[in-house]
């Protein structure tokens, strides 16, 4: 890295690109604004381009700081994951982990986990199979997976289980950059229902929503309906209406390169929460157990 990039001035733009506010990120690390501020400035004066552009509710990667900070985060994940020293780890740790996740969590939770877990420990084997809710919790119950990855929110009598919250992501307003709604700082429900609303009904994406807008006693004006996240980012980029998803999976752009912005939204919208699923009262394998210690570490469980 170069000596005139400090880990330091890292954590803060991830911490930046994260909120998505500078007063946010400096709550959060412990410091002043003008730190988070002078730390920025002096990242993009050392790369040569702009990594956040300034918009009224705060800043947003620009393309080059959306790249940036993919690395940004290797390095500081790989710093963490090398100070982690769970006390089972061994250089001969070896065997297979059968793991079962959902399509959301599968698609943009895991891979990068799994990536860095395999660098710790390369003898151990990720058997992965994709699931909905409903099977994955038989299937942990079964014992047919050894570990299940999940959103907690959604499985029904949690007690059933060993389990572990690992992220919990805010959900927001996503809309094109020059949707009316936009200009608003805080959006409510009211306001979307006056507007085209795209479903994602994967992983059980219809059900969440529905909770959110009958507690409000409003209905979304459903539009479109789909499975697949990278629809919902076309329609929504190029203004066919807007819709509510979890920081999780958020990108600023669509695949074809439009602009998405996405707002807080006023009303109380529950967080969604991902984690782990496991047999109660029985004891994991230790491979399985390594990379169930190891998630809980990337994630401060």
């Amino acid at each position: 890295m170069n000596e005139r990039v400090s880990f330091r001035q890292l954590r803060y733009f991830v911490a930046a690109a994260k909120s998505n506010q500078f007063s946010i990120a400096a709550t959060n690390e412990h410091v002043s604004q003008s730190a988070v501020t002078h730390a920025v400035m002096s990242l993009e004066k050392e790369l040569g381009v702009r990594l956040f552009d300034r918009v009224p509710q705060g800043v947003v990667l620009t393309p080059e700081g959306q790249d940036f900070y993919h690395h940004a985060r290797h390095i500081l994940d790989s710093v963490h994951d090398a100070m982690s020293k769970p006390r089972f780890r061994t250089k001969d740790l070896a065997g297979t982990v059968r793991l079962a996740a959902s399509y959301t969590l599968l698609g943009y939770f895991l891979p990068e986990l799994m990536t860095r877990f395999r660098a710790s420990y390369p003898d151990v084997a990720l058997d992965l199979i994709e699931m909905d809710r409903e099977g994955i919790e038989r299937a942990v119950l079964a014992g047919d997976v050894e570990l299940g990855v999940v959103i907690l929110s959604n499985v029904q009598r949690p007690e059933r289980f060993g389990h572990a919250p690992l992220i919990r992501s805010r959900r927001q307003l996503w809309m094109a950059s020059n949707h009316p709604l936009a200009a608003l700082q805080s959006p409510s429900l009211q306001d979307i229902a006056a507007h085209p609303y795209i479903l994602l009904t994967a992983d059980e994406g219809a059900r969440s929503a529905m909770v959110c807008w009958n507690a409000r006693q409003l209905s979304p004006n459903i539009a479109f309906r789909t499975t697949s996240i990278e629809c919902v980012r076309g329609l929504v980029s190029s203004g066919f209406g807007v819709t509510i998803l979890s920081d999780m999976v958020f990108r600023p752009w669509s695949l074809e390169g439009k602009r998405i912005e996405a707002r807080p939204i006023h009303d109380a919208i529950p967080h969604l929460e991902a984690g782990l699923l496991w047999q109660k009262d029985k004891a994991l394998p230790k491979p399985a157990e390594a990379f169930q210690q190891f998630l809980m570490h990337a994630y401060g469980s």
